[in-house]
């Protein structure tokens, strides 16, 4: 009985931590390409006020976003309050900060796809609480290049 046990704890265990290592995996595999200077689209979906201006077309380099437009080619206003959850995505070095942080890790549900090549995260969809409506956020990064 206390072999059925230990196993059974093992293997919930290694279950817990799959979601983890797959993260940490794919973002040495970011850190490795050594991608500095790079372009894509984020799009930030969720029960908040700036979703028509989706998807955004981010640029950065050397960890600083050096521009960020909306899809009608306004300035993002970078500054606004209201703006603070799409700027904690809006690099790519900042996505998976947030994908790892306790908040995230913690929800109910996290669903991850990554990029073959990059590994960054290309869509990601995170249900906070299951049972409560109006608290999913869901991330798409698309159209990525690098500018080196």
């Amino acid at each position: 009985m206390k072999k059925i046990t230990l196993l059974l704890l093992t293997l919930i265990l290694a279950a817990c931590s799959v979601g983890g290592s797959e993260l940490s995996r794919n973002q040495a595999k970011w850190q490795e390409a050594g991608v500095t200077h790079y372009r894509f689209q984020l799009s930030v979906t969720c029960f908040c006020l700036f979703r028509s201006q989706m998807p955004l077309t981010v640029e950065v380099k050397d960890g600083e976003i050096v521009s960020m437009t909306d899809v009608n080619g306004e300035a993002f206003p970078v500054d606004d309050p209201m703006s603070d959850l799409v700027m904690k995505h809006a690099t790519i070095e900042r996505i998976f900060s947030e994908l790892g942080s306790d908040s995230v890790q913690a929800a109910d549900r996290l669903t991850i796809d990554f990029d073959p090549t990059y590994g960054f995260p290309s869509e990601v969809a995170i249900d906070y609480i299951e049972l409560a409506a109006d608290d999913e956020l869901y991330l798409s990064v698309s159209g990525f290049e690098p500018l080196q």
